[in-house]
């Protein structure tokens, strides 16, 4: 018979391997992937992506339009869907949607333009890689979905747009369908690339001194806005790179100082192909009360025209496109002026802003003429003192 401490020994043993064996039931692990399966699952994706388009996925049409793939990175529920469906109202063979949400965050799939455009998605943390692994399998999703896609245009569930669909799509690509195939070589990225930044020596070296060399020194090293447009040859540079993502995908030992999503792409398209780059961003974000990193979030009562239209004001060469940070709760003022603002695009595609209430101070306008010797629209500039 066995002793009494044999059998203590024994039945500690045996319930340690029963802990061990329930636990992950019962207790669910909080974050349990693995960063060696997701890196390969990444790369199955990025080849498919990377490989000559000889068919048209289901989720596309045979329609040979260029399109503007809109991808939505989140990790709650998209709250402005009802402003972008209206947005997206009347131009469904002008662009694909393809969202990318935190698992962990139980998002839920909206119909409309959204239902079932979600990608299979991983966790994400700010001051980690995997905002950037996000990203790229968005990328990959849409180059993968539709050869079409010759834009790619990322936003938050935050974001609003400040435009009309029809100003945007002209904008990118111009009025000639053909033109905008053929000069694919010569379309610009709109990418935020800053190398004048007192936050930069902490940054490169939040992952330990010295260590992004030698693949990128520090003169190399650039900072933006995580929020761009990128043309499809820069979309394909992006999954094509190794050399770069092999010290971006680095933890960092500061987090405190660890953005990589601000630094993979400004400082990878700086680095490969900068004449390529705009060097600016169309989200407009408000930094001047920013809050642990977070920019100022716009709340229901401040939403007007006039405020939409001081956010569409940029000192580039083209008014901005988005605009973020703002809260849930200002979706119904949104969407009682987006109508207005869609009427106004169709009519004068320029910036304004409101100096009362009956009259519109419009600057920077651009009037489309149609030549009647030729079928080519041009654009020439005009000045406008008020509109009744």
């Amino acid at each position: 018979m066995l002793s009494s401490p044999i059998l203590y020994s024994f039945s500690l043993l045996l319930s340690f391997s029963l802990i061990y064996h329930f636990s992950p039931q019962i207790l669910p692990l909080q974050n349990p992937q693995n960063p060696l399966v997701d890196e390969l699952d990444d790369l199955t994706l990025f080849k498919k992506a990377l490989r000559p388009s000889k068919t048209i996925s289901h989720l596309s049409t045979k329609n040979p339009t260029p399109k503007i793939a809109f991808l939505f990175l989140t990790n709650s529920d998209l709250s402005f869907a009802p402003l972008w469906e209206r947005f997206f109202r009347g131009y469904s063979n002008l662009y694909n949607v393809y969202v990318h949400a935190d698992p962990f965050s139980k998002v839920s799939n909206p119909d409309g333009v959204f239902k079932d455009q979600f990608i299979p998605g991983k966790k994400t943390e700010r001051g980690s890689p995997s905002l950037i692994s996000a990203e790229k399998r968005l990328l990959a999703r849409a180059l993968f979905d539709d050869p079409f896609n010759l834009y790619f245009v990322l936003v938050s569930q935050h974001c609003v747009p400040l435009h009309s669909f029809r100003y945007m799509y002209n904008t990118l690509f111009g009025h000639n369908i053909l033109e905008a195939f053929t000069s694919q070589s010569r379309h610009q990225s709109f990418i935020e690339i800053l190398s004048q930044d007192p936050n930069l020596p902490d940054r490169y070296n939040a992952r330990g001194i010295n260590i992004m060399l030698p693949e990128i020194p520090f003169e190399k090293f650039r900072v933006g806005s995580q929020f761009f447009a990128l043309a499809k040859r820069h979309a394909l540079l992006v999954l094509k790179d190794r050399k770069l993502w092999r010290k971006f995908r680095l933890p960092c030992l500061n987090i405190e100082s660890c953005y990589p999503e601000e630094h993979y792409f400004p400082t990878l398209l700086s680095m490969k192909d900068p004449r390529g780059c705009s060097q600016y961003t169309l989200t407009n974000v408000n930094w001047t009360d920013c809050f642990d990193g977070h920019p100022h979030l716009y709340q229901a009562e401040e939403v007007s025209p006039n405020l939409v239209n001081r956010l569409r004001l940029s000192n580039s060469s083209y008014s901005y496109f988005f605009a973020r940070k703002f809260a849930p709760d200002c979706l119904q003022p949104l969407m009682e002026i987006a109508d207005d603002l869609r009427n106004l695009n169709l009519l004068f595609p320029c910036n304004f802003v409101v100096v009362n209430e009956a009259v519109l101070k419009v600057y920077k306008c651009q009037i489309l003429f149609l030549l009647k010797e030729s079928l080519n629209f041009v654009w020439t500039p005009c000045e406008w003192s008020g509109v009744e």
